[in-house]
C-alpha cells in the first residue's frame, strides 16, 4: 500500500484534533513551527549536497510536513487550506512562466518548433524579475520601500544578497566587477583603520560591511553567497579532517603540534585537492 496525499492530510488532522490527537502537535502554533521548517530546509539542502539520494526523500518529506502543518493551522482559523496553497502556487507559475505557457493556463503551450534553448535567457529573466516585482507591489501597495517583504529568518549572507539585488534594481549598484572589488578594498581598508586605531567596538560593525560588499561581488558573479560560503566551509572541514588523520598517524592531535607543523600539514592536505 502506497500512502497518497489526502492521507497525508488526514493524518495531520488526527494529530491536531483536540481530543484524540497527539499532545506535542495540538500544542503547536504558528511560531513554534517556525524553527523547525528552517532545519528541515537545511537537511534538505545537506542532503543533496552530500549527493545522499537515498535520504532525500525522507527528508523532502519533513519538509513537505511542515508546509502540510502551516495549511492546517490555517484551516482551522478559516484563513485557507492546503489547496488554496496549491492553487496559489500554480497560478503564479502560469504567470511567471508566459514563455511556457503562453495564455496564461496550464493547458497552454508554446507553438511546436520552437527550441527552448533557443529563447533569450537575458529576455525570459527580465520578464521573471518584472512579474517578480509586480506581485511585490501588489501585496506592498501601501508600503515606501522595495526591501519590505525579504525576511529577516534568512540566513545573512542570502538577506544581504536580496537586500543588494533589490537595491541594485531601484539604481543603487556598483557600476561593474571591478568596482565592486573596489567597495570590497575600501571595506578592507576601513576594517584596517579601525584596528590600528584600536576601536574594537566598530571591528564588528567594519567586518559586517565587508562581508556585505562580498555579496555584492558574488552576485555581479552571479554567483550566489551563501552557496560560496557553504562550499568554502566544506573544502575547509575536509582539508582539516585529513590534516587530523595525518597527525593522528603519529599518535598526535592539532592541539600538541607548532603552529609551524600545523601550516605543514595544513600545506599538504591542500595539496589533495589540486590533484
Amino acid at each position: 500500500m502506497r500512502y497518497t496525499l489526502d492521507d497525508l492530510l488526514t493524518l495531520m488532522a488526527v494529530l491536531r484534533d483536540p481530543d484524540q490527537g497527539c499532545p506535542w502537535d495540538i500544542r503547536q502554533d504558528w511560531d513554534s513551527i517556525v524553527p523547525h521548517t528552517l532545519e528541515e530546509t537545511y537537511e534538505v539542502a545537506d542532503a543533496i549536497e552530500r549527493r545522499a539520494f537515498d535520504e532525500l526523500p525522507g527528508e523532502l518529506g519533513d519538509l513537505l510536513f511542515q508546509v502540510v502543518y502551516y495549511a492546517r493551522f490555517g484551516e482551522e482559523e478559516g484563513r485557507f487550506d492546503f489547496n488554496d496553497v496549491v492553487h496559489t502556487l500554480t497560478a503564479k507559475m502560469l504567470r511567471r512562466h508566459p514563455h511556457v505557457f503562453p495564455d496564461g493556463t496550464l493547458a497552454s503551450r508554446r507553438p511546436p518548433g520552437v527550441d527552448p534553448d533557443a529563447l533569450e535567457q537575458r529576455h525570459i529573466k527580465h520578464n521573471w524579475e518584472s512579474l517578480k516585482a509586480r506581485e511585490r507591489d501588489q501585496r506592498t501597495r501601501s508600503s515606501a520601500s522595495v526591501l519590505d517583504d525579504i525576511p529577516l529568518t534568512l540566513p545573512a549572507l542570502s538577506r544581504a544578497a536580496k537586500l543588494g539585488k533589490r537595491a541594485a534594481g531601484a539604481g543603487l549598484d556598483a557600476p561593474d566587477t571591478r568596482a565592486a572589488l573596489e567597495r570590497i578594498r575600501g571595506e578592507l581598508d576601513d576594517l584596517e583603520q579601525t584596528l590600528d586605531a584600536g576601536s574594537e567596538p566598530g571591528t564588528e560593525q567594519r567586518v559586517g560591511n565587508l562581508l556585505f560588499a562580498v555579496t555584492g561581488l558574488a552576485r555581479r558573479l552571479n554567483a550566489d553567497p551563501e552557496q560560496c560560503l557553504r562550499g568554502a566551509s566544506g573544502r575547509f572541514e575536509s582539508r582539516f579532517r585529513r590534516l587530523e588523520h595525518a597527525l593522528a598517524e603519529q599518535g598526535l592531535r592539532p592541539s600538541q603540534v607548532s603552529l609551524d607543523e600545523l601550516q605543514h600539514h595544513w600545506h599538504i592536505a591542500g595539496m589533495e585537492d589540486t590533484t
